[in-house]
């Protein structure tokens, strides 16, 4: 007899990064906040973990939408938002690999194109070992919080097809830029410091 597949939520909200790093925490510490916020009955699956894997392509199986969550140094304050799209890259064949190289490793094993994903890159200032998340990095957190949240209400879509390549039309990667903070930042949920 078989045991029949466990079904998935249709959104997950993956953050990955080091709680020792100072901000590079942020990814985690959004899903933590994330859960304790959830709308009751709301369809989701959360997931943290320090780096992206080749694992991590069989998390996406059967979703509807996924969010990226991570610290970037690279990103305008308080966070960034860009929609992804499954690309080779020089982390394809390393340990720890990049969204893009991800989506691409999904599109490998699975012969289809993966659900719609997005990535939230909230600005960190310090990554030192053993460091607290610095106070900017919390506040960009919680501009970052708010948008998560209506990306989480946001009605699910029905998945679109794609290109015969499996990957998503050029216009699919635009990104959308945060560069001031929301006036209302939401309650702190005991972060970890």
């Amino acid at each position: 007899m078989r045991a029949r597949p466990t079904p998935v939520a249709p959104l997950l909200v993956f953050g990955w990064g080091n709680l020792s790093r100072g901000d590079d925490a942020l990814g985690p510490l959004l899903i933590e906040r994330l859960r304790v916020l959830a709308a009751p009955g709301l369809s989701v699956d959360y997931l943290d973990d320090y780096q992206l894997q080749i694992e991590h392509a069989l998390d996406l199986v059967g979703r509807q939408r996924v969010l990226f969550v991570d610290a970037s140094l690279s990103c305008l304050a308080p966070f960034e938002v860009t929609k992804l799209r499954a690309a080779p890259d020089s982390s394809f064949t390393s340990h720890a690999l990049s969204p893009p190289a991800l989506l691409q490793v999904f599109c490998n094993l699975r012969s289809e194109a993966p659900p719609p994903c997005t990535l939230l890159a909230i600005r960190g200032e310090r990554f030192e070992l053993g460091a607290p998340p610095s106070a900017a990095a919390l506040a960009h957190l919680a501009a970052a919080l708010a948008w998560a949240a209506d990306w989480l209400a946001a009605p699910v879509a029905e998945p679109k097809p794609c290109s015969s390549n499996g990957v998503d039309s050029p216009q699919a990667s635009a990104t959308m830029r945060m560069a001031t903070p929301l006036s209302t930042a939401l309650p702190d949920s005991g972060s970890r410091t």
